[in-house]
């Protein structure tokens, strides 16, 4: 069976309709429509019903779903095979969140090469939804982001519970500098500092927020780990008596994903952050 179709049938349960699934892989809905007929006459069998709300998954559809998904997996994973050097076992694609990438995906990078050191790595640094949806096309194995999606087939494991802290540089404590962490975050301020975001400069960028600060001065909420080295040095000291926030981080991945070695490589998050405890303080 051509694989192509397995693929639009997929992404037509994924976005629940033809239109979108077209507009996402750039064909014509007529396209679409006539892979699905052709699937369907292959089968011998009903995919799908489509109605005004999109499109739903038949009883044959859904005994179907497990198939495709296992079609797409395996011939991504034997093109990956083939793309290997000789010395390289298996391919594994991973990716963190922007606020998230620094240190994280260097030491979980740095735990895989000397743990496991015959696979190929490929690191992506995205927006959680943008790596979310890589995530359920099976472009990414697993992700590390702070707000997790608890999508249907997707594990969602809480890796550590980082905290945000109120620092300011010990050169100067002015302006103040209100950094974007997500939703909760912001949530968790109003509810404690409903002023807190009047700041004189906003940032969505961590690691640009905390180099403006190291150079110019400022305060502002950053996370633990990253300012830790800052305030051993004393060029950051913490504002006491400022409220903490939770900042937890999560690991996801596809339930079925097929790859031998995705256990071993979640294994090495863990074992990068359980060599840091820091990342506890």
């Amino acid at each position: 069976m051509d694989i192509i179709l397995a693929k639009t049938f997929l992404e037509i349960m994924s976005t629940g309709t033809f239109v979108e699934a077209a507009r996402r892989l750039h064909i014509t809905q007529t396209a679409v429509t006539t892979r699905i007929k052709n699937l369907e006459s292959q089968l011998n069998c009903k995919l799908f019903i489509r109605n005004r709300s999109g499109a739903q998954l038949t009883r044959e559809g859904e005994v179907f779903s497990t198939y495709a998904l296992t079609l797409v997996q395996t011939w991504q994973k034997a093109q990956d095979q083939l793309r290997l050097p000789m010395n390289l076992t298996e391919s594994i694609h991973i990716g963190a969140d922007i606020s998230l990438w620094n240190p994280i995906m260097i030491e979980w990078l740095e735990e895989i090469t000397a743990t496991l050191p015959n696979i190929n790595v490929h690191i992506e640094v995205d927006k959680t939804a943008g790596l979310i949806k890589k995530l359920k096309e099976n472009k990414l194995d697993a992700i590390v982001v702070h707000l997790p999606n608890y999508f249907s087939g997707l594990v969602v494991e809480q890796i550590v519970e980082e905290k945000l802290i109120h620092v300011r540089s010990t050169i100067s404590s002015s302006p103040y500098l209100f950094i974007d962490w997500g939703d909760d975050f912001k949530n968790q301020l109003d509810s404690v500092l409903p002023l807190s975001r009047q700041a004189t400069l906003s940032f969505n960028l961590g690691p640009m927020a905390l180099k403006y600060i190291l150079k110019n001065g400022g305060n502002g909420y950053f996370r633990t780990r990253v300012v830790e080295p800052h305030l051993q040095s004393g060029k950051l000291e913490r504002v006491l008596n400022s409220p903490e926030f939770s900042y937890p981080i999560y690991v996801i991945y596809q339930e079925d994903n097929m790859k031998e070695t995705l256990p071993d490589v979640i294994t090495c998050l863990n074992q990068s952050f359980n060599n840091n405890n820091s990342w506890l303080m």
